[in-house]
């Protein structure tokens, strides 16, 4: 079965699913039993991009690889806006890859709300909507009779949320633990050999794993935010970025993680909710782990969760949190569970 897609953002994970696309198609076509036909593509820097007929994945990534731009390939339409891509584009399901905002959720908040009320599924890697606002946006997925996918937002292609909510929800999921942010866990990770927060923070930097501001990160908000779409899709639990108790790294000195060492414990920045006596409770902060624990062997920018179940006990998943297939391919697990649920 053929399924149309509208793209809004063409960045990082957008360029690194068509690369999947590009390479994999045959295989996931064989596989799978589903074939992905792109029909529109909107990025603000790089231009907007639509027609029925499709465009072929080797067409899309040499257009912005050459610095021509999307608007450099025939089309139908071109110059739409997202709202517009996102509403009117000959589409089955939208893929929202736009930035992050974990305070209002938009601009991808709208984009949602305006495909799923066009009758489109959706895929996003974004955080910002599903964080924010995700009673709202899975309620008007219901009434559309349409699906959403979010397997990106948390631990990035790591089948995290597919995980706890087709395999292990039978299994009593009573908490979720880990370290969700791959930031925090090298800066954690460099200090334990030597290096000063400052030194480590200016590392990450330079390779790509912190921003220029890095309060998002190493202040607890982007574990936050992952924290609250766990406890709202895997706990059915509508909480709020304020109601996670959390706390950062930035205080941590190197005395703090010689003094973890000598107990044999290494400190991790936990993101965790947990549901006891009806209540569930959201915190994110640094804490220091046994070394017997499966957590504490997870090093540098990777990240990891252990579902607590009641069956099978402490189930452990490891995995990277971000990168340009990585997140590509989650959209891919997305879409293909779409395929399994409506095709």
């Amino acid at each position: 079965m053929e399924y149309r897609l509208a793209l809004i953002g063409f960045g990082t994970v957008g360029q690194g699913f068509v690369e999947i696309l590009r390479d994999r198609s045959a295989e996931i076509t064989e596989q799978c039993g589903a074939s992905f036909r792109i029909t529109g593509v909107c990025d603000a820097r790089l231009g907007s991009i639509h027609d029925p007929a499709g465009f072929d994945p080797r067409d899309l990534l040499e257009a912005v690889s050459d610095g021509g731009g999307l608007e450099s390939l025939v089309a139908r339409d071109k110059g739409w806006d997202a709202v517009q891509t996102a509403e009117e584009g000959d589409a089955d399901v939208l893929v929202e890859l736009s930035y992050t905002d974990l305070e209002t959720g938009e601009p991808a908040t709208t984009h949602v709300r305006r495909a799923l009320d066009s009758g489109k599924h959706v895929v996003t890697t974004n955080k910002g909507p599903v964080a924010l606002h995700w009673p709202e946006i899975s309620a008007l997925a219901a009434e559309r009779g349409v699906q959403i996918g979010t397997e990106g937002t948390v631990m990035s292609g790591t089948p995290t949320v597919n995980l706890g909510l087709n395999l292990l929800r039978a299994a009593g999921v009573s908490a979720v633990r880990g370290i969700l942010n791959g930031t925090c866990n090298y800066i954690l990770t460099r200090m334990e050999a030597g290096s000063s927060y400052e030194d480590a923070l200016s590392e990450a930097q330079e390779k790509g794993y912190a921003e220029a501001d890095p309060t998002g990160d190493v202040e607890g908000f982007d574990a936050a935010g992952k924290v609250v779409i766990l406890a709202n899709l895997l706990m059915g639990e509508p909480i709020r970025m304020d109601d996670v108790d959390r706390t950062g790294i930035s205080g941590l000195t190197p005395q703090d993680i010689a003094a973890a060492a000598e107990a044999g414990e290494r400190w991790k920045l936990i993101g965790s909710v947990e549901r006891a006596g009806g209540v569930v409770k959201a915190v994110v902060s640094p804490q220091r782990v046994p070394s017997t624990h499966p957590l504490s062997s997870v090093g540098g920018a990777m990240n990891a969760v252990t579902f607590d179940t009641q069956i099978l006990g402490e189930v452990t998943l490891v995995g990277p949190g971000a990168g340009r297939l990585e997140t590509g391919y989650s959209v891919l697990v997305d879409l293909l569970e779409i395929h399994r649920t409506h095709g």
